[in-house]
This record gives structure tokens, sequence and C-alpha cells, in this order.
């Protein structure tokens, strides 16, 4: 099973991620651990991709796909995995929806978790507070939402073209108890 949890940040969809993960026996594959666990690598990739952050540059399409590709052929991938964070803009889903075609694996879902802003950046501030988070300012939540809508917005309508029959949004601002029944009515047949 090959999944694809779509939001933007605080939408809650890593959190659905990791309970599926569990449930059904599949990886989560969150891009932000994919690539903290890369940088704990030695290895021509992971050297590439520290000298880009230190530069204070944004990791490029190229670099993730490569970093991600390296991923997803590991044995424990093998049974499925959920993808949270990736692919975020038209190279990145192209590039994935290439190698899946190539190798005769087919995405089973996309979930898009749908919340308006106010809700985001209530559920993000709230976070922030209780986790010492200090990159979950109002400003720096307003960027990465200008961000997202920005870039993943082209992702969404680009998928939800390619693959409307296996396509779903669900609201986001349900009770986490709530997304998890209704997404195991979906998931699990």
């Amino acid at each position: 099973m090959i999944l694809i949890f779509f939001g933007p940040p605080g939408a809650g969809k890593g959190t659905q991620a990791k309970f599926f993960a569990s449930k059904l026996n599949i990886v989560h594959l969150s891009t932000g651990e994919i690539l903290r666990n890369q940088l704990k690598k030695e290895s021509k990739l992971s050297l590439e991709l520290n000298r880009t952050i230190e530069t204070g540059q944004l990791v490029s399409d190229k670099i993730l796909n490569k970093i991600v590709l390296e991923r997803i052929k590991q044995k424990d991938c093998n049974k499925g995995f959920i993808f949270d964070g990736y692919p975020r803009t038209i190279t990145q889903a192209l590039f994935i929806d290439d190698y899946l075609f190539n190798n005769n694996l087919l995405f089973s879902y996309f979930i898009e978790f749908i919340i308006d802003d106010d809700s985001i950046i209530e559920r993000i501030t709230s976070r922030a507070l209780t986790e010492s988070r200090s990159d979950d300012s109002k400003e720096a939540i307003k960027t990465r939402l200008k961000k997202y809508y920005e870039e993943t917005k082209p992702v969404l309508d680009y998928y939800q073209n390619k693959y409307s029959s296996i396509y779903h949004k669900i609201d986001g601002k349900q009770e986490i108890a709530k997304l998890n029944n209704l997404l195991i009515k979906l998931l699990i047949k």
C-alpha cells in the first residue's frame, strides 16, 4: 500500500500518518525525518545535503528526490509506505510518478487534509507553547502556509486530476479519534 497524506502544516497529516503506519504495518516517510536521518550518514549525498543546509539554501528537488528514492528502496518499504510532506513540487511529483510506474508500483490513496488558515495558526501556536518550539511563531507559520499554497497547490491539482478515483479530501479540523475512524473506514477494507 502506498499512500500520500497532503495538507498544510498543522493539518494533522503527520499524526494520522504515524497512526496508520503502525496500524497498516507500513513505513511513515516524513520528509523532515528522512532529511535528518540522511544528515547522520557519511555519504556523498549527505555531504551535499549538509552543504545546502549550511549555506541556508532550500533542499533542491534533485537532492530530495535522490534521498527519497534511496529511502523507499530500503527493505522496510517493501510492504508499503505513507508519504508525509512529499512530493511538494510538480518536479517531485513527476519524478516519483515515473519511478513508481517504471517499477510497477501504484498509489493506493491520496488523502488531502483540509483546514482553514486560522485553525492552523491556532493549532500550531498552541503546539509551540506545549513543545517549546520557537520556529512556530505566527509569522513563521504564515510564511510556511504561503510557500505551501504556492508550491503544493499545483501538486494537489495534478494528483486530483490524474488520480481522481483514489483522491479523497478529509476535514482536518475534526478530533483525532474521529479522523482515525473516518480513515479506517476508507483505508482498511
